[in-house]
């Protein structure tokens, strides 16, 4: 019987996030609590779930291979992480190979970085490929990945997410897993070829679902359906990273000759690059989108905050485009959830049908753009409050508990407002109607949310405004402290084309 291990360590870094991440913040019960899982109980919760993990328990099953998780943990995006992360997985891992095995299978996120390390994932391959040189290693990792030579050189099989918001992680896991389980059966001989432009794509502007990106990954997903090359995937980056490695990039995963996957290589980073004016988003001020959203006539009409959005490293508590939709007078609205323990301490206390006037959020400051942190003053009943538990129904990772921690609706009249312990990006309904509130209903939801939330709400309306707030997750990059990133780059720079 064949014997694989399988590995989950996925964290989102925004280098600029005043947010830390320590090890305890990985959890193999998803973002959230618990800390990293291994084992029976790590392979029982990925089971059936939308994930990478869960595809690599499904093609062991199928193999008759037994199956070993070393190590599962998660952590919501945040702030650069501890470096003894790193340690901590690699140590897990190697303890799970030494007693030998056939292939490695991993879930990894891809966008991860560490105080001291740009690139954790490649540090990782690089660290597990010293202890086992042959191992055979199949990695599955976010679109929003940054990748490095370093990544590339040290695995065997690299897929990326083809979607965002990722309704197509499973798949991801599948690819990878499938093709490597072809090599190990002497049908293929992968070979990567790769390249990264100097280009920072901004979030709004980078799914695959539209252009300028959809005909790119188009293409790359009809070159791996038709047979031309084995894999085939494009990294839109994740830009809010001040490292060495950032930006868009193709890997081409070949059977043997790699001349073909080049072709395909510089085909799609050139579609990528003649675009690249078109990756960039264009701000507005929040009272004009508020006063856009208005004149658009019955809802739900979809508010989207992408300047603070925890699932991109964001604080949550940023209180300026709520503060502007109760200033413009819009009704019927739910908006959510906002990061405040200590409101929810106080709603708490207080119980269901009390009236409260609290500061809600703005308890972070930002140093890294000079934001201080300004909390609004609100006046509302509790309406209900919840364990904030629920399990996502929508397309994106299916299946999946989410806990927000204890988790209150302060009704204001005009406004039902979620407020939760711990940061949660909304991009499944649950995160309103777990807590009584049917977001269909409502002339307006106010959510910090960039492109996850068409996941789960677009089933109920496509009528969105991109709303600019401010926080560490804007769209302006030049609040930004570059520092570290390579330059040239794209839009921070004039890059020669005739260098690329």
């Amino acid at each position: 019987m064949k014997k694989f291990v399988t590995a989950v360590m996925r964290h989102e870094t925004n280098t600029f996030s005043p947010v830390p991440t320590p090890l305890a913040a990985f959890s193999g019960r998803g973002a959230g609590s618990g800390g990293p899982l291994a084992g029976s109980a790590a392979i029982e919760l990925v089971r059936g779930t939308n994930t990478p993990a869960a595809a690599y328990v499904d093609l062991a099953e199928a193999a008759g291979a037994e199956l070993v998780m070393a190590i599962s943990g998660s952590a919501h995006p945040s702030g650069c992480a501890e470096d003894a992360v790193i340690d901590f997985f690699v140590d897990a891992i190697t303890d799970a190979l030494r007693p030998g095995c056939d292939a490695l299978f991993l879930d990894l996120h891809g966008g991860m970085a560490t105080e001291g390390i740009d690139d954790p994932e490649g540090e990782l391959l690089a660290r597990i490929r010293r202890f086992a040189p042959d191992l055979p290693i199949a990695v599955a990792f976010d679109f929003h990945s940054n990748i490095s030579a370093l990544t590339v050189d040290n695995a065997t099989v690299i897929t990326g997410y083809r979607t965002y918001p990722h309704i197509d992680m499973y798949e991801t896991g599948s690819r990878a897993g499938k093709t490597l389980l072809r090599s190990l059966a002497g049908e293929v001989k992968p070979a990567m070829v790769w390249r990264q432009l100097p280009m920072l794509t901004h979030l709004n502007c980078q799914t695959p679902s539209r252009q300028p990106m959809k005909d790119i990954m188009d293409r790359a997903i009809r070159a791996e359906a038709d047979g031309a090359i084995l894999n085939a995937s494009v990294f839109g980056c994740f830009p809010l990273a001040d490292i060495s490695c950032v930006g868009l990039s193709a890997i081409i995963v070949c059977d043997g000759d790699t001349a073909g996957g080049g072709a395909l290589l510089d085909e799609l980073l050139g579609m990528a690059w003649e675009r690249r004016e078109a990756f960039i988003f264009t701000t507005e001020p929040v009272a004009d989108s508020i006063a856009h959203a208005k004149s658009l006539g019955s809802g739900p009409i979809i508010l989207a905050d992408h300047g603070d959005v925890c699932g991109s490293g964001g604080t949550q508590d940023v209180m300026a485009v709520l503060a502007e939709v109760m200033d413009q007078g819009l009704t019927n609205v739910c908006a959510g959830p906002y990061y405040d323990p200590a409101a929810v301490d106080e709603l708490v206390a207080a119980g269901v049908g009390a009236e409260v006037t609290l500061a809600l959020g703005g308890k972070t400051d930002m140093p890294a753009i000079g934001l201080k942190g300004e909390p609004l003053q609100v006046t509302g009943r509790v309406r209900c409050i919840t364990d904030g538990r629920f399990t996502i129904t929508g397309p994106m990772m299916t299946g999946v508990m989410v806990d927000m921690g204890r988790t209150v609706v302060l009704d204001t009249g005009a406004v039902e407002i979620v407020i939760s312990e711990h940061r949660h990006e909304p991009f499944d309904i649950g995160c309103f109607t777990h807590a009584g509130i049917d977001p269909a209903r409502k002339d307006y939801i106010l959510i910090k949310s960039r492109q996850h939330f068409r996941a789960g709400f677009e089933a109920i309306t496509e009528r969105v405004v991109m709303v600019s707030g401010p926080g560490i997750t804007t769209s302006d990059y030049d609040k930004f402290p570059w520092q570290r990133v390579r330059r040239p780059i794209h839009p921070l720079d004039l890059v020669n084309t005739s260098e690329l």
